[in-house]
């Protein structure tokens, strides 16, 4: 007879991170402003392993203005904050512009008064 074999011994953790309802409120209320005022236009949400991304665009076909990310573990320490949690970034290009360990926290950079000056 066959031995059977426990798949969840086989299988790894899922490190999907996804915002959850009252950051993708506080994201989408900041958009709304955003295209309110004619400065943003579009906007995408990309699943990675271990990170989920909100991206910024002012034209669909150009580059993302800002990335606001949720990330499973601080990869910039290379392990998890102390207190288990992910960390969060605002990124322009390949510069950071905000991190921080809550939404609230990095969000904060575009009520100081952030603005896109020119689209290049």
């Amino acid at each position: 007879m066959p031995d059977v074999i426990r798949l969840a011994d086989y299988r790894r953790p899922d490190p999907s991170v996804y915002f959850n309802r009252d950051e993708l409120n506080q994201l989408l209320s900041l958009y709304s402003r955003h295209v309110a005022r004619g400065e943003w236009r579009d906007y995408a949400i990309d699943h990675r392993p271990g990170a989920v991304v909100f991206l910024v665009y002012r034209r669909t076909c150009d580059a993302p203005l800002f990335t606001i990310s949720k990330l499973a573990n601080d990869a910039r320490r290379g392990g998890k904050l102390r207190d288990g949690t992910g960390a969060y970034l605002v990124r322009r290009g390949r510069r950071t512009v905000k991190h921080g360990r809550t939404i609230d926290e990095v969000l904060s950079v575009f009520r100081e008064g952030l603005r896109v000056i020119s689209g290049a």
